[in-house]
Formats: C-alpha cells, structure tokens, sequence
C-alpha cells in the first residue's frame, strides 16, 4: 500500500517537471518563450520542446483566420455616400513582432487590423465614383486596400492574405430615392420602347394591308383572266356542239328563254301568240 502511494507520488512529480521543463507545439501553432517578461526564443517547429521552469510559454493559431469587418460608410469621388461590407483573410507571420506590438493580445490586433482595413477601403474608394466602385473596378480595389493595409499590418507581423469586398450599396435612406428614380428612368425608357414598338407596329399593319389588297387584286386578276378564258372555251365548245344540230341549239334556247320567264307567276307579259317567242308553243317541230 504504501508502494502504491509511493509510486502516485512519484508521478505527479514527475508530471509537474515535465510541465516545468517541457512543452508541446501543434502544427497548427506558434509558441513563443519569454524569460522575466522578455522573448526568449519565437521559432519552434511543431514537437516537443525543453525550457527553463521559470520562463513562460505562449501559443498563437498560425492557420488563415477570417476578420468579418462591420459595414462602413465611405465617399466616392463623386461624394456619394456608399456602404462598403467587406472581410480580411489574415495568419500571423513573425510571432515575435506579433507579441511586441499587441502583448499578444489576438483582440488588439484584431482592431488594428480592422482600422487598417477600413482606412484602406475609404482611401480607394475615395478615388473611385460609384459604378467603378460597384462593377468596373472591384477587382482592382480590393488588391490597392490588400496592398494598403498588409504594409500597415506587417509591422505587426501580420500577413494579410485576401481582402474581399463582399457588397457595396447605398445607405438605406438613399436607397428609397435611388429607386425611385430608377424606377422613373426605366419607366420612361419602356414609354420609348412602347412608343417605337406601337409605330413600328402601324408601319408593318400598313404594309401587310397593302400586300393583302396587291394580292387580292391579282388573285381577282387572274381569276378574271381564267373565267374568261374558260368562257371562251365554253362558247367554243358549246358552239361547237350545237353546231352540229342548230334545230336542236334553238329549241335549247327556247326552253331556258321559258323558264326564265315563266319563273315568277306575277310576272305579266304581253307578245302576239305568232311571235317568234311563242314558236316552240304553237308547233313542238318549231315551225310556223
């Protein structure tokens, strides 16, 4: 039993000298020793490490981090009031110069990376008007405030690896005006369109119409033509048929003569019954 106690013992002292005399270093960190408040060493590769029981460790996370800024206002060259949302990617690179300017103290140096930032995005845009800022050159606005502001932050030892302007937009109180008189210019661009459309529209009516009555007027042309010619060759066959029994052709034209005339019971007319009209009544043979 008192082996046992022995052995507990012996552990947790062994425990808290390695605590005293060794540290460990992740991958994904950077360590940095300080002996009586000063560095004493800042370039530890990631494993096991010895130091001094009295000297203190500190650790920083060496991966990309992401700096979400709150939305600024910024003037444009044309003195126009934008809204700019904007994020900074950023590690720290010289934990040295890390810990001397912000006591390693990530929440300091994330406000002075903000400033930077900030201070960045109202100088470029400052230079810029509204629709480079908006579309024309955001490309090149966000590699001036990435250059701008990674001069400043390097002197924290900070690395500023992407700056991304995420929207830009006017303040809300501008934005119902802005609207509003967008909605007017558009407005009065499609009374253009309609305009335009609504006289084009006239002018292709029109010239349907005139197609319509050319083609109507040759369709009614040659349709004329045509009849005419078939009543030629209708004579012509006609005369050509009842030529061969004229007695026949005038006995023919008699009886429609009859029926045109006998159509109607109202109808009154007065001949001579010896008239050549009657010829056909007084003898079937058509004589006299």
């Amino acid at each position: 039993m008192i082996r046992t106690y022995a052995i507990v013992i012996l552990l947790a002292i062994v425990a808290v000298a390695v605590s005293l005399f060794a540290f460990t270093v992740s991958e994904t960190e950077r360590a940095l020793v300080l002996a009586f408040g000063k560095i004493h060493r800042a370039d530890y590769e990631p494993g096991l490490h010895f130091k001094n029981p009295l000297y203190t460790v500190h650790k920083f996370d060496k991966r990309i981090l992401t700096l979400d800024t709150r939305p600024d206002s910024a003037l444009t060259s044309e003195k126009k009031n934008v809204v700019v949302d904007s994020f900074v990617k950023w590690r720290i690179l010289n934990t040295a110069e890390f810990f001397k300017k912000t006591g390693g103290d990530e929440r300091r140096a994330l406000t002075l990376l903000s400033q930077f930032v900030k201070k960045g995005v109202l100088d470029s845009i400052g230079k810029r008007t509204v629709q480079e800022v908006i579309s024309g050159e955001r490309a090149a606005l966000m590699a001036e405030v990435k250059r701008q502001a990674g001069e400043a932050a390097n002197e924290l030892g900070i690395e500023i690896v992407d700056v991304r302007v995420k929207k830009v937009e006017f303040p809300p109180d501008v934005n119902n005006s802005v609207y509003q008189r967008m909605e007017k210019e558009r407005a009065t661009v499609a009374k253009t369109f309609r305009s335009e459309g609504e006289e084009l529209a006239k002018g292709i009516r029109a010239d349907a119409e005139r197609q319509r009555e050319e083609l109507l007027a040759d369709a009614y042309s040659e349709s004329q033509r045509i009849r005419g010619e078939g009543d030629g060759v209708s004579a012509e066959v006609y005369a050509r048929a009842y030529g061969r029994n004229e007695e026949f052709y005038r006995l023919y034209r008699s009886l429609n003569a009859y029926r045109r005339t006998f159509s109607n019971r109202n109808d009154v007319l007065i001949l001579r019954p010896d008239s050549e009209f009657f010829r056909y009544f007084n003898d079937p043979l058509g004589g006299n």
